[in-house]
């Protein structure tokens, strides 16, 4: 709802100012060309997350997905030892945790879903568990090794190398992983039921 409303304000000072300062038309161009770069930043992402989705696909028929979950399986066993007992569960985690590095938000969220659904199952509750909500932590942070739909969206904004960012992505990322999950399991000794 605030949002809404910081929005609203925006767009209604920006056509009170513009015909307060006779530059009506401007801001009506400039409306316009939002509107028809939005459009195009739209069909730009939907093709790509279109193209990653399917390449996710290939990788689950391949047995590519199930090759890098018993990858993962090591590491992802440690952050999460109830989920490991469970391969469906933690099948979900691996796609969800792949999909983040590859940089697919949208591509993880149906895995991520899943997995937070066999989480809640299997703690026999309808509260959050601590692995739960390590799983919304490093969901939300994510390390990307590399961020398609960032780089999509440079290349539709005219950027000459899309990828040119890698470094700054992978360094803010693991920063923001390791603080998250630092945090996670901290607030998890100091909050016990």
């Amino acid at each position: 709802m605030a949002m809404t409303a910081i929005w609203v304000a925006m767009v209604a000072v920006s056509l009170i100012w513009g015909a307060a300062t006779g530059r009506g038309a401007a801001v009506s161009n400039a409306a316009m060309e939002g509107c028809s770069a939005a459009v195009n930043l739209c069909i730009s992402i939907g093709g790509m997350i279109c193209l990653w989705s399917g390449v996710m696909e290939v990788m689950k028929r391949s047995g590519l997905s199930g090759g890098l979950s018993r990858l993962l399986r090591p590491v992802l066993g440690k952050l999460y030892p109830t989920a490991a007992r469970h391969s469906e569960v933690m099948d979900a985690l691996s796609a969800n945790v792949s999909a983040n590095l590859l940089g697919l938000g949208n591509a993880a969220t149906p895995a991520g879903l899943k997995a937070a659904t066999g989480m809640l199952r299997l703690s026999g509750g309808n509260t959050a568990t601590d692995e739960l909500c390590l799983l919304v932590v490093m969901n939300t942070a994510s390390i990307q090794l590399l961020p398609t739909t960032i780089a999509t969206v440079r290349a539709a904004a005219g950027a000459a190398v899309p990828f040119d960012i890698l470094p700054a992505v992978w360094i803010s990322s693991a920063a923001s992983v390791a603080s998250g999950m630092i945090c996670a399991k901290l607030l998890s000794r100091f909050f016990k039921p």
